[in-house]
């Protein structure tokens, strides 16, 4: 049974058994890359109104170099886009030129689906 409160400090993490004004927990879980570091571009369409969307999964990158990365892949193929969930999307069909850029910027990136 894990103690979830303590009258000398008041509520316990249930996690590392800290007071939960020293608890770090969360903020090491925020600091954690979202992404599996299996970089995957894909096209996709579905749910979209028929635009065509690129999808860039898996990069091991926080929050603020993601959108980064986003806004120099967006410059490069001329179109728009945005970070949602981890996940890269750059309107249009942009595949190759993503992985171009993505191979040139060190990560190897791997083309999914069809």
């Amino acid at each position: 049974m894990a103690l979830v409160y303590s009258t000398e400090t008041g509520r316990m993490c249930p996690d590392c058994r800290k007071p939960m004004t020293d608890c770090d927990c969360k903020s090491a879980a925020k600091a954690r890359p979202a992404g599996d570091g299996n970089v995957r571009v894909s096209r996709e369409s579905k749910g979209r109104g028929g635009k065509t969307v690129t999808l860039v999964r898996g990069l091991p990158l926080d929050a603020d170099a993601l959108a980064a990365l986003g806004k120099q892949l967006r410059s490069t193929c001329g179109s728009g886009g945005t970070v949602k969930d981890g996940v890269l999307e750059i309107q249009g069909d942009h595949c190759e030129r993503v992985m171009a850029e993505l191979t040139k910027l060190g990560h190897k990136p791997k083309r999914v689906g069809g």
